[in-house]
């Protein structure tokens, strides 16, 4: 890339200054403020100081907003017809997680609903396994609960909350919340009484390239889907469909692991979650019954052959921002009595088998951005498939992943969560508060763990939590 016929990196500051200025593009915070609202938001520190401006540029479509087509701005026009959003960052708060409403007047901008059907067949059960959830007649595999003037959403959704109380063997009481999601106003008709509701909140950004960098093999070698070890886990692969290719690949991003990398990721978020076509998902997401959807779509794009409103140099821009972003590090001063709180939490998180699945350290591969590769990383997860229980399943099933199945989230920088967005919570759809209350709620492969913290007593757990939060 060339900026007046001179590499960009040979800018000065001061120019990438008035060009972050001039873009729009956020320049993040010091170093020393991880510990601040902006504490995901920054680039990794490997990364060469002449690709800041790449960074930057993808921060900018991260996070400024798209707006109908046509526009004056035309960089970031063609939002929807039906969208759930109309930026990135409206989702992913300041880099971070989303969460649930607190009441129903609240939006659930930062939560999503998937939709599907059950397989009924051997064909559709096919079907599903090579691309995804089986969809639902006139609405797809996502709501859109958003749509441009003259165009109906396809509904809104409504929460209510059911609450239980588990006992702590010292007596002591957590009480958990557990959402039920419906749809009122369908748009477009009933949704059939089969339709399977899945929520998802956006999962924070960080460490997203470095995952990238672990090897296939290294996910292969820890894959145990039958248990062979005998050590009650028996995490495994999604294998998913890659666009474009008739083979499988390894799904590691999402809540059920199931994209295969970044850039699909980043292009798939762009159609479902606000209506933008790219090269990688060139059509539309509406359905044919959709009229007033397709009508809208015809007018803001009345050459049949015009390009996707996602550029490849737009779609490329904001996944090198997706793959750069840092995991922070609290460099706050450590009192001794914290550090051997910590260090107790630590022991008991091994003594409870939970680095089983949230694994500790792991080298990325050597084919990744170079300073991304052969890093030794402290995600805390395998990417793997594991069975959660009846509690926390899902309902759609995606690829080879079943409703109870999930892939292990990453626990680094989980202890910023609130510094970064103060209601951000926990858990695939947010019921989680807290840490505790997202420990509590494991099942299935995971209750042993669950089981043994239960035992615990106060001092223990909250020596437990201590550690979690310093990853």
């Amino acid at each position: 890339m060339k900026i007046s016929g001179k590499p960009y990196w040979r800018l000065t500051r001061s120019a990438l200054l008035i060009a972050a200025f001039c873009t729009g593009i956020h320049w993040p915070v010091s170093a020393n403020s991880y510990t601040e609202r902006h504490a995901f938001s920054q680039p990794d520190e490997e990364m060469p100081l002449k690709q800041s401006l790449d960074f930057h540029v993808g921060n900018s479509f991260f996070r400024n907003p798209w707006v109908k087509a046509p526009a004056s701005t035309r960089a970031r026009d063609g939002l929807g017809p039906l969208y759930n959003t109309n930026a990135c960052q409206n989702c992913h708060i300041r880099d971070g997680r989303g969460h649930l409403p607190k009441n129903q007047d609240d939006n659930f901008v930062s939560l999503i609903i998937r939709l599907s059907r059950p397989a009924q067949n051997k064909k559709d059960t096919k079907k599903q396994s090579k691309h995804g959830p089986l969809p639902i007649p006139a609405y797809g595999t996502q709501l859109q609960d958003f749509a441009l003037p003259g165009v109906p959403a396809e509904g809104q959704v409504s929460l209510r909350w059911t609450t239980l109380n588990k006992t702590f063997a010292d007596g002591d009481t957590i009480q958990l919340r557990q959402p039920h999601f419906s749809i009122s106003k369908p748009g477009y008709g009933d949704l059939p009484s089969s339709t399977v509701l899945s929520a998802r909140i956006a999962p924070p950004m960080i460490g997203l390239g470095l995952l990238a960098a672990i090897e296939d093999d290294t996910l292969l070698q820890w894959s145990d889907p039958e248990d062979l070890n005998n050590d009650g886990i028996s995490g495994r692969i999604n294998w998913v469909n890659l666009v474009g290719s008739d083979l499988p690949a390894i799904g590691r991003f999402g809540w059920k692991a199931a994209q295969p990398n970044l850039k699909q990721q980043t292009a798939a978020a762009f159609l479902n979650d606000m209506g933008l076509t790219s090269s990688i998902f060139p059509a539309p997401p509406c359905t044919k019954v959709q009229s007033e959807c397709l009508l809208a779509q015809q007018r803001s794009l009345p050459d049949a052959k015009a390009k996707p409103e996602v550029s490849d140099k737009i779609l490329e821009a904001v996944t090198f921002y997706s793959q750069n972003l840092a995991v922070p590090h609290n460099n706050s001063p450590v009192s001794k009595s914290l550090e051997r709180r910590r260090a107790q939490g630590h022991q008991l998180f091994l003594d409870a088998h939970c680095a089983q699945c949230h694994k500790p350290e792991i080298q990325t591969g050597d084919l990744a951005l170079g300073w991304l590769a052969t890093r030794l990383i402290q995600p805390y997860t395998d990417l793997l498939l594991h069975d959660m229980g009846d509690a926390l399943a899902g309902g759609t099933e995606e690829f080879s992943a079943s409703a109870r199945e999930w892939r292990t989230p990453p626990l680094w920088g989980i202890g910023m969560t609130k510094n970064v967005h103060a209601e951000g919570t926990f858990l695939h759809d947010g019921r989680a508060r807290t840490l505790m209350e997202a420990i509590v709620w494991h099942g299935g492969e995971a209750q042993a763990a669950r089981d043994k913290v239960m035992t615990m007593d106060s001092a223990q757990r909250q020596a437990l939590i201590t550690f979690i939060q310093s990853l």
